[in-house]
């Protein structure tokens, strides 16, 4: 009986599903979720099957060439993930179930370009640029399109290629790698004979005076003792074998070779002490009694949002959460916003559940991912924890999913497509699998707290933090402590009265009673490098990104100027390139200019920076926090970084060096993210019995975002933001959607911007909807970035998503419900 396979294809901007044949070889064993490659036209590519079907509508159809992997690689929960994602985002569907796959699984169509052996021999004619492409391609033999993008990145390379083609310089081939990752096999070896049969084999091994025989016998012994595959690597290094000697024994018969499958887990060799579970408050225990009732009672059609101030104890819920979903047999995902908060969260989890918990985060090896994922394929893992990514983690049974500190931006993927928030995809993905979701935050976002109040969410609040880091004969008499209280200093006063320093005079203060104290500090400061802004003094040019037009910012540490958008670096000029002079100054202030001026306010005080440049390494974020934890420094300094789960007892001192950082952006969200920043990194200090207390530096002491947030006080800051909302007309009150256009060419961008625009015009116009609205093309805030000119078009409206179902968006950057206009 024909048998169809409905499939997605692996090939950009392609929307549509397509039929194909299954031959009979694979009928047996194709099920939906598999990893297949097809023909597509001219090319083979790897498709996902979506679904089997006994007919196709398609006259003619083509089979599928083969099957990949020994399993299907998708859930059928991630299979509807994957397609709610593509109606939700407007992207195709097979963008999202292969982001689903790990790094080197999934691969993609390429072409292979190779010089023509009877090329023309006069290259003269050719352009500069094809003339690199030529050198390149006879000095390093045939090359992917892949490859030359990295080597002419920002440059359009493909027009000169098909021009070297039309002359006969070059052929070109379409070409798919195979998957780049696979199982690890190492080399094994056991033995034939049982122990007591040894001494009746030595006249077998050689001269019994020779050192040969000394080897031979000596690993013989030790792999009748094992009695089960030894790595041979490991028999080399006890006994002083080599490889010769284990293959004379094999010509004996007395020992066998194999191979055996080795797991690349990142966290092997990670010690955790097992910790046992505390008593909860009385906050606590009431919280935790409404979230089991929800669990024993299987109703998870509504997301749980759990608001506790911080260090209220939220983490602890969450393991309890996942200790009961355990218990019946099913996996949990753990999602943080960043890898920074990775370490501090898996040693909670492993100390709690030791042996079952595996780690996702892109800063793995593709090895340690696959092997990950397979892992959690199978159900050889119990729960995962990780960023965003780790949502995909394919689990047979998923039966809760957590997202600590629900309202970060960093869950909404902006980087590159395809584009979705992972906390929307968590609950999607929660209802499709019957999980509970648990979404907990100190500061939830305006339009997520709007939404569970509107639609009766189960909100669970925790209003008092607990006094952390004691025993737990003593947790009965003291359980609760007070917020650290917040100083609001005024840097204009400050000025004024002659204290021209980066730091306050309260804040110099604290710090030197703190530093006496042997207690420790943390310093924020969401700007990285030495100097913001780099400038002429004599005509005021200020040295830009040429791909950006940003500021470039200087760096100390290797000296440069770097561009924090796309990458650019380049040497601090000697002249001004405009005008000559050399009055080249540096202002503005960045983590290490305040780690400098630390240095020489306070030179005896051991010091820490956080930031993205001391943490690219791998494994460099728990080295850092290690570090800081066994108060191997006195002063940690960073960006946003600090904000986020730290939980540090002699931390009795948080500073804000500048708290209306971020504060003048036009987006309608900027006070909402600086109350975020600034309430969540207050809350690192004073967790212990030490107490602690916040100071923020700021020149505008009077914006609400800023009062609110010394004050901890979520409630007002949410009825402040919602009225702002209101009046503007912006979410929660509206839903949105940005196109964004791209283009090397300022004019060809606009162009194509003002061509979108007219046909979603048209579009409103035709649907009658009048709570639609369209804004005209405009250049967004940082109007360009890597070398492309930016233009955005934002809609509005109670459903704007309506009149895109059919809309061709090719090439065009759509952001639902966007974090940012900027």
């Amino acid at each position: 009986m024909p048998l169809f396979a409905r499939v997605a294809v692996n090939v950009p901007a392609v929307r549509d599903a397509f039929d194909y044949q299954v031959p009979d070889a694979f009928q047996s064993r194709l099920t939906p979720g598999w990893l297949v490659e097809v023909p597509f036209g001219s090319q083979m590519v790897q498709g996902i099957v979506l679904s089997l079907e006994k007919s196709s509508s398609v006259n003619e159809t083509r089979p599928i060439s083969q099957v990949l992997e020994d399993a299907p690689v998708l859930t059928t929960a991630q299979l509807q993930l994957g397609q709610w994602l593509a109606q939700q985002y407007f992207a195709p569907v097979s963008a999202y179930l292969f982001a689903m796959l790990p790094p080197g699984l999934g691969q993609r169509a390429d072409t292979l370009f190779e010089l023509n052996p009877q090329a023309p021999a006069n290259i003269a004619e050719l352009s500069p640029l094809q003339q690199k492409i030529f050198d390149l391609l006879k000095s390093k033999g045939a090359l992917r399109a892949r490859q030359l993008d990295r080597a002419f990145a920002h440059v359009d390379w493909r027009a000169a290629v098909r021009s070297l083609g039309r002359q006969g310089y070059l052929h070109s081939q379409p070409l798919l790698p195979k998957p780049a990752v696979k199982a690890r096999q190492i080399r094994s070896v056991r033995a034939l004979i049982p122990i007591s049969q040894i001494e009746s084999y030595t006249s077998k091994l050689g001269r019994p005076d020779s050192a040969a025989h000394g080897r031979r016998l000596a690993a013989l012994r030790l792999l009748a003792r094992e009695n089960k595959e030894v790595d041979v690597s490991w028999v080399y290094a006890a006994c002083g074998a080599a490889a010769d000697d284990l293959r004379f024994l094999e010509k004996q018969g007395l020992v066998c070779f194999g191979a055996q499958e080795v797991l690349r887990d990142p966290l092997a060799g990670k010690k955790i002490e097992p910790a046992a579970a505390p008593k909860l408050t009385a906050d606590q225990e009431q919280a935790w009694q409404s979230i089991r009732g929800i669990i024993e009672s299987g109703c998870f059609d509504q997301p749980v949002l759990l608001h506790g101030v911080t260090g209220s104890g939220k983490t602890e819920l969450y393991l309890r959460a996942i200790a009961a979903t355990l218990q019946a047999g099913k996996q949990a995902l753990v999602i943080v916003p960043e890898i920074s908060m990775t370490p501090q969260t898996i040693e909670r989890f492993m100390a709690r559940f030791p042996g079952q918990v595996g780690v996702v985060h892109s800063k793995l090896s593709p090895g340690e991912r696959y092997d990950t994922w397979r892992r959690a394929r199978t159900g050889g893992l119990s729960i995962a924890v990780g960023p965003r990514s780790a949502l995909f983690t394919p689990f047979p049974n998923l039966g809760a999913i957590i997202l600590d500190e629900c309202h970060d931006d960093s869950f909404y993927q902006t980087e590159m497509g395809p584009y979705f928030h992972a906390v929307k995809a968590a609950i999607a993905l929660g209802r499709d699998c019957g999980a509970l979701v648990m979404l907990g935050s100190a500061t939830p976002t305006v339009d997520l707290f709007f939404q569970a109040q509107q639609q009766n969410w189960p909100l669970i609040e925790l209003p008092r933090r607990i006094l952390a880091f004691q025993s737990n004969e003593n947790r009965g008499e003291i359980e609760t402590q007070a917020l650290p209280p917040t100083q609001v200093i005024d840097m204009r006063a400050e000025l004024k009265a002659g204290n021209p320093s980066i730091f306050s005079r309260a804040l110099q203060d604290s710090l030197a009673e703190t530093l006496h104290s042997g207690q420790q500090a943390i310093l924020l400061l969401n700007r990285r490098g030495s100097a913001s802004y780099v400038f002429c003094r004599d005509c005021g040019q200020a040295l830009r990104c040429p791909r950006c037009d940003l500021p470039l910012t200087y760096h100390r540490n290797p000296p440069g100027l770097v561009c924090h958008s796309c990458g650019y670096t380049r040497k601090l000029p000697e002249k001004c390139p405009l005008c000559g002079s050399r009055k080249i100054r540096q202002f503005g202030l960045g983590t290490e200019k305040v780690e400098a001026e630390l240095q020489r306010e306070f030179p005896s005080a051991r010091l820490l920076r956080w930031d993205a440049d001391t943490s690219r390494g791998k494994g460099s974020e728990e080295i850092i926090l290690a570090h800081f934890k066994k108060h191997n420094a006195d002063i940690l300094i960073g960006t946003q970084m600090l904000a986020k789960g730290l939980d540090l007892p002699l931390v009795t001192l948080v500073g804000v060096v500048l708290a209306d950082a971020g504060l003048n952006f036009p987006d309608y969200r900027t006070a909402e993210r600086a109350f975020q920043l600034l309430t969540q990194v207050a809350g690192r200090a004073g967790r212990s019995g030490l107490g602690g207390h916040v100071i923020f530096q700021t020149f505008q002491p009077e914006n609400y975002a800023i009062r609110f947030a010394a004050q901890h006080d979520f409630a007002g800051f949410y009825q402040h933001e919602l009225a702002e909302r209101r009046r503007l007309n912006y979410p929660p009150f509206t839903r949105m959607v940005r196109f964004e256009l791209r283009d090397a060419d300022n004019r060809a961008a606009l162009e194509r911007a003002q061509g979108l625009a007219g046909r979603l015009q048209a579009a409103i116009h035709q649907s009658g909807d009048r709570t639609l609205a369209l804004s005209r093309p405009l250049p967004p805030y940082f109007a360009r970035r890597g070398g492309y000119y930016r233009w955005q078009i934002i809609l509005k409206g109670s459903q704007p998503g309506k009149i895109l179902r059919d809309f061709d968006l090719t090439n065009v950057i759509v952001e639902v419900d966007p974090p940012s206009l900027l």
